[in-house]
């Protein structure tokens, strides 16, 4: 525990000075891009500075392409979820489905640029939100597509373990996995 809580710390310190270099660049650029939305993240953490706002907007920024295919996009979208990240603390937050989806989707989109740094996001949601489904399968869904199969089935059943909620998610999951899918849930089950 002691290892996996110095590991979260080194973690929040590198984000946080992340945000600072991505807050000097930004700030060099509003003139010239009218895509920064510096404005409405003030907004959102001069206000209420909620998870439900901040995926809201988030979501919304999403909207304006596929990450996959655009780098620029991606690398402003993992910016934004990481200023999220640090500007909710988990203490506060870990018993809230909308701060546990910024940390899953942050998760997802590193693992497009780096699959270790993802993984250890994926550990930082599934410690701090144990209690929701959708975060320990996010987390198998990646060990999946990373080919380790045996450390995905791990994950799902320390979830049912550990009493993550909705079950039916879990056993569809393990279910699928146990198929062979290379999907653990499909659209329709998520």
């Amino acid at each position: 525990i002691t290892s996996i809580m110095n590991r979260v710390r080194n973690l929040k310190n590198k984000y946080r000075n992340e945000e600072n270099i991505t807050d000097e660049f930004n700030c060099t650029k509003i003139s010239a891009d009218t895509t920064d939305n510096s404005g409405t993240v003030n907004q959102i953490m001069m206000t209420a500075n909620t998870p439900e706002d901040w995926l809201c907007f988030l979501l919304k920024l999403e909207k304006k392409g596929a990450p996959q295919m655009d780098v620029s996009l991606l690398n402003r979208l993992i910016g934004r979820y990481s200023q999220a990240v640090t500007a909710l603390p988990a203490e506060k937050y870990s018993q809230d489905e909308s701060y546990a989806r910024i940390l899953v989707r942050f998760a997802e989109l590193k693992a497009l640029q780096d699959p270790e740094e993802a993984r250890d996001q994926f550990h930082l949601a599934r410690l701090n939100c144990k209690k929701f489904a959708f975060v320990h399968v996010a987390f198998a869904q990646f060990e999946l597509s990373q080919e380790n199969e045996k450390k995905c089935k791990q994950i799902l059943q320390k979830a049912v373990e550990c009493s993550a909620v909705p079950l039916e998610l879990l056993e569809t999951a393990l279910q699928n996995l146990h198929l062979k899918k290379k999907q653990l849930l499909s659209d329709e089950e998520k």
